[in-house]
C-alpha cells in the first residue's frame, strides 16, 4: 500500500497531495498540464517534494521530518513512461533484460527473461529492434522490463496514448490482469475518460478551476475508505 502526504513546488504552482492506493489500479484523470506526470515523478523519486512523507509498504521512501530520500533505484517501483523509452540499438529481449541490469538484480538469468517475455506475449519478437515493432507491442516490452524488476508498485503514464483504438483496448483488458496477477498498486494516467472508467478501481480526479486546480481521491471498492483530499494552488 501507498501512503503519502506530500507538498512539491514546480515552477509557479504548488502541490498539496495525500493518496492513499492500495493493491489495485488507480487512474490518475485530469487535461493536459494539469499535473499528472508530477504526481508520478515524485512517487517514483525523480522529483523531491519540499515536505511531507511518502510510505510504500512501510517502508519510507520520503520523509521531510526524519531527513530521507531513498534514491529512484532503491525504491522498488517500475515506471512505464508514456514514449516507451525503449533502447532502439537493442533487441525486445535485450531491452527487458536491461530492466534487470538497471537494478542490479543478482538474478539476472535467462529462464527469467523468457517467462517474462511469454507473459507479455512478446516471447516470438525477442530478437526484433524496437523499429520493427507495433506501438502496442513496444508498450508490451516496456511493462515486461518494469514488471521484471518485481516492483512493489507500477506507475504507468499515459501508456496506450500513442495506440490505435482497438490494441489499446485489448492492452487495457491486459492492463487489468496483470495487476489482479500481481497484486501490487498500479497508478496509471490518462486524460481519456473512457479509459479511465475501463480502468480504475479507485481515481484521482485531477481539474483545473478558477482558483487553481485541485483533486479528489475516490475508492470506490472499499467500503472503510475515508475520503482524502488535497488541492493546487497556483502562485
Amino acid at each position: 500500500m501507498l501512503i503519502m502526504k506530500i507538498e512539491v513546488q514546480q515552477g509557479n504552482f504548488n502541490i498539496n497531495a495525500e493518496l492513499a492506493v492500495d493493491n489495485e489500479i488507480t487512474v490518475i484523470h485530469g487535461p493536459s498540464g494539469c499535473g499528472k506526470t508530477t504526481l508520478l515523478k515524485t512517487i517514483a523519486g525523480l522529483i523531491s517534494p519540499e515536505e511531507g512523507f511518502i510510505r510504500l509498504n512501510g517502508r519510507i521512501l520520503f520523509s521531510s521530518i526524519e531527513e530521507i530520500n531513498i534514491s529512484t533505484r532503491l525504491r522498488k517501483i517500475g515506471f512505464v513512461f508514456q514514449d516507451n523509452a525503449l533502447f532502439p540499438h537493442k533487441t525486445v529481449e535485450q531491452n527487458v533484460r536491461y530492466g534487470l541490469v538497471v537494478n542490479r538484480k543478482a538474478n539476472n538469468n535467462q529462464q527469467q527473461i523468457a517467462q517474462m517475455l511469454n507473459m507479455m506475449r512478446i516471447e516470438h519478437l525477442k530478437n526484433r529492434f524496437p523499429n520493427h515493432l507495433s506501438g502496442g507491442e513496444k508498450q508490451r516490452v516496456t511493462i515486461a522490463r518494469a514488471l521484471i524488476t518485481k516492483p512493489e508498485l507500477l506507475l504507468l503514464d499515459e501508456p496506450l496514448s500513442a495506440i490505435d483504438h482497438e490494441t489499446r483496448l485489448e492492452l487495457q483488458l491486459e492492463l487489468k490482469t496483470l495487476q489482479r496477477q500481481w497484486n501490487i498498486p498500479f497508478i496509471l494516467v490518462t486524460h481519456d475518460r473512457e479509459e479511465a472508467e475501463r480502468l480504475r478501481d479507485s481515481q484521482v480526479q485531477l481539474e483545473l478551476t478558477n482558483h487553481g486546480n485541485s483533486f479528489t481521491n475516490i475508492k470506490a471498492s472499499q467500503e472503510n475508505f475515508e475520503l482524502k483530499t488535497g488541492e493546487w494552488v497556483n502562485r
